[in-house]
């Protein structure tokens, strides 16, 4: 009995992933739990398992495709009837934990292999096969220097690196699979397609700008104050284990703001017919990693302390680099941050993560002149910032205020140690 594996929803809002890896072949035979696909969505590189046990009959997209949330991934021949309607019933229960895992950018050296070398394939992580890819190498014309053969990145770097003429011989048996701007030489124009991360983020950011009147408010901090701080604090935290950035004081800040503005904690419904209140204070955080932009997000920033925002901040970012994001740490961000000072920059126009209603920009800390109260000329340390609200339903005045009061902790950062939590 041939039946139909259904792509179960891998997250909030997900339509559509990239099919990054087949783990199956037509033909094979497989169990229950056993993986069947790497896919890529904007959150994070996840593997897909089967609930079903029988035979490969038809895989229903090619590598780099993408695929469809509730629509057929593969075929699969079944035993008989009473497994089919066993499986249908699995099918409807599937659980996102049960089903996606998130899958860690490179592959520690003892890792068991996400591809079985004894079926022809190459040993390697899905983010190494997709680097292969994007390089335009065959992977299986690669000799791993890992255990059993298995292939990094470094091999990758390593491959590329050899003379041309033998990069040519290697190409050869592959070129005719291969679009020729992914082979071409370096005197041409290089062409690739926008796939993954970066292919869902630009569609959310066009519907974010046709979507929701976006306005820009910017202002600049003082936070020399908050610099000796933080400084003084950093061996304690350290001591802790905690790295201390300007981020944990922020994300306080706003802890303490948001609440006597709920209407930039807060988000619209499609037509902006209804605004719902939020409870709790999630705060997004922008991070570049080698997957593109992501936004993993500090869960209740109210209850937590500096101390904690702190950890909970360096293990998201971290977790970010490594491509180690849950999907749940990717979801339910109320307002977010972007810090592109630690790039370069001062000032920037953020795009609105819907269905958030406003996000900040910091910028980079500079060293000015500014008058004291005296009249005197002092170097001073200055960031400026931006915010960009959805006009729908936050004005100018109230954006003001808002920021108004934000900036009067972190000018003054012990006025926010009566608050603090």
């Amino acid at each position: 009995m041939k039946i139909d594996f259904i792509l179960p929803d891998i997250g909030e809002g997900i339509v559509e992933c990239e099919l990054v890896e087949w783990q199956i072949t037509e033909g094979q035979e497989i169990k229950e739990d056993q993986s069947v696909a790497d896919v890529m969505t904007d959150k994070a590189l996840v593997e897909i398992t089967s609930m079903y046990t029988g035979r490969i009959s038809k895989l229903y997209y090619a590598k780099g495709e993408i695929a469809k949330v509730h629509q057929p991934l593969f075929e699969i021949e079944v035993a008989d009837d009473k497994e089919k309607e066993q499986s249908e019933t699995n099918q409807q229960n599937y659980a996102l934990t049960d089903t996606v895992k998130a899958t860690q950018w490179e592959a520690t050296p003892d890792e068991p292999s996400s591809a079985s070398s004894n079926n022809g394939k190459a040993v390697a992580s899905p983010a190494v096969r997709r680097l292969a890819r994007e390089c335009g190498v065959d992977i299986h014309q690669i000799t791993g220097s890992g255990k059993n053969g298995r292939v990094y990145k470094e091999d990758i770097e390593q491959h590329q690196s050899l003379p041309a003429s033998i990069l040519s011989d290697i190409a050869k048996p592959i070129q005719e699979a291969i679009p020729l701007s992914v082979v071409a030489g370096a005197n041409q124009n290089r062409v690739e397609p926008i796939t993954g991360i970066k292919a869902i983020m630009a569609k959310q950011m066009l519907d974010s700008v046709k979507r929701i009147p976006h306005f820009t408010y910017a202002e600049e901090l003082d936070v020399t104050h908050l610099e000796e701080f933080r400084a003084q604090l950093k061996p304690e935290f350290a001591a802790q284990g905690a790295k201390l950035s300007m981020m944990p004081f922020i994300m306080k800040a706003l802890a303490l703001t948001l609440p006597e503005f709920p209407i930039l904690n807060s988000r619209v419904n499609e037509d902006c017919t209804e605004i719902t209140y939020l409870n709790d204070i999630n705060i997004g955080m922008a991070a570049d990693t080698p997957l593109g932009l992501l936004v993993p997000n500090v869960k209740k920033v109210q209850t937590l302390s500096l101390l904690e925002v702190a950890l909970e901040v360096n293990r998201l970012a971290e977790a970010a680099r490594s491509g180690k994001l849950k999907p749940d740490e990717m979801k339910g961000a109320s307002i977010s941050v972007s810090n592109i000072g630690v790039i370069g920059g001062t000032v920037a126009t953020p795009i609105i993560n819907p269905p958030e209603v406003a996000i900040m920009a910091m910028g980079r800390i500079q060293t000015q002149p500014r008058f004291n109260d005296k009249g005197e000329v002092e170097a001073r340390k200055i960031m400026h910032v931006s915010w960009s609200g959805d006009h729908r339903i936050i004005d100018g005045a109230t954006m003001a205020r808002f920021c108004n009061k934000w900036k009067s902790y972190l000018e003054n950062p012990i006025s926010m140690l009566t608050q603090l939590r």
